[in-house]
């Protein structure tokens, strides 16, 4: 069923104001288009009552800003009223490519900077929303999710921020650790796994590309990921591989003991395309390495899948990696800043979600279930379907050929 003719069962939490921050305005722009199509076309006998007020609109975008003084301190102004809104605010925390003046200098924005703008839209809202719900695909701070001595426990920190800050539910994708939600036990917060989309986009990719245990493998680049592979891996019903790290604890290397090598645990890969997912591509180093490796073993073609395609440390070596026949597609997703050089590679390909964030919205506004939207077994069975079907109808006209 599209979603433009799902039936209404419930009533909205509160009229649905969309506030996109500047980190993620145009796929904020795009997650407003879907919800404004199937709004228009939702026909119910309800839609004129006042329970569902300001239901149709043409936008449902709220205007806000955040304005910087010449020290870099910064305020946030919402342009229009919010009050008794259901309201969703949506943050890039790794957008770099955004500016502003410090003292008369250029600062690129950190995490940190997004960070303290959302907190900035969220005291503009002065508590008169009906209720705030955060969507940040990269969960700020993850990374930094328990801590080892005397460290900073950053990210659950933050989502105290949050919540203290009246935050309802908090949407992210693939967590570095799913485990920081006990931080927050009393409030909503959903880690969602984009594995639907990857198998989309890979499928279209590849067309010709055979699901089954005899020619396909996914691999974790590393023991923490492992729950992502298998995932995966029982999705589509293939076996697992694993890398994992062996490091020199007798020497500290920028912060971190460097790793020695990559050694494997799982079954051979000879002549299989194998498909490595991780949550996030930071400098790239992990999944290089496993690409090479992957290959020395006399692997097909080398995927690799990863949430968030951050590519800290620029694009050369992955173009090198492509040349040389190691890597043969990169597969990330649209829900963090995507530079026009990393768009514009032939081994890049971009998963769009906007539509996914646009369902959950939806869902979320109406107050109704979306675990089937977090759990795509189903859609992910009939994609699969739809696949094998293809192959085979293929397969036909060359033998008639």
């Amino acid at each position: 069923m599209a979603n433009e003719d799902k039936e209404i069962e419930t009533i909205p939490v509160g009229p649905l104001g969309l506030v996109p921050l500047k980190s993620c305005e145009e796929f904020g722009k795009k997650v407003n288009d879907y919800l404004v199509r199937w709004r228009s076309a939702r026909q119910s006998e309800h839609k004129n009552t006042i329970a569902f007020s300001r239901y149709q609109r043409e936008s449902y975008l709220v205007k806000t800003q955040v304005s910087r003084f010449g020290t870099g301190e910064g305020k946030g102004t919402i342009l229009e009223s919010v009050r008794g809104d259901d309201l969703f605010l949506m943050v890039d925390v790794c957008n770099h490519s955004l500016t502003y003046s410090l003292c008369g200098m250029t600062n690129h924005m950190s995490p940190d900077d997004h960070f303290s703008d959302l907190k900035r839209i969220i005291m503009a809202a002065a508590g008169k929303a009906r209720r705030i719900n955060v969507i940040m695909p990269f969960l700020y701070e993850s990374r930094q999710n328990k801590r080892n001595g005397r460290e900073s426990l950053d990210c659950a920190l933050a989502l105290h921020e949050l919540v203290n800050m009246g935050v309802e539910n908090i949407i992210t994708f693939d967590a570095h650790d799913p485990r920081v939600q006990n931080a927050i036990p009393l409030k909503g917060f959903e880690t969602v796994q984009p594995i639907y989309q990857f198998i989309k986009a890979l499928l279209a990719s590849e067309p010709s590309l055979r699901v089954d245990s005899d020619h396909m493998m996914i691999i974790s680049p590393d023991e923490s990921g492992m729950g992502r592979a298998i995932y995966f891996a029982n999705m589509l019903g293939l076996d697992v591989g694993m890398f994992y790290k062996r490091r020199d604890y007798t020497r500290i290397v920028e912060g971190r003991n460097p790793i020695v090598a990559h050694e494997f645990l799982g079954a051979d890969v000879a002549g299989k395309d194998v498909v490595v997912v991780d949550d996030m591509i930071s400098s790239g180093e992990t999944v290089q390495e496993v690409a090479k490796e992957l290959k020395r073993r006399k692997a097909g073609k080398v995927f690799i899948c990863g949430t968030f395609g951050l590519f800290t440390n620029g694009l050369s070596r992955f173009d090198r990696y492509y040349e040389n026949g190691i890597i043969d597609r990169i597969f990330t997703t649209n829900l963090v800043y995507q530079s026009p050089e990393l768009l514009g590679r032939p081994y890049y390909v971009s998963v769009e979600m906007s539509k996914y964030v646009a369902l959950l919205i939806d869902s979320l506004n109406h107050d109704t279930s979306i675990s089937e939207l977090l759990q795509p077994s189903e859609r992910i069975h009939r994609v699969l379907e739809k696949h094998k079907a293809a192959l085979a109808e293929r397969s036909k006209e060359a033998s008639l050929k």
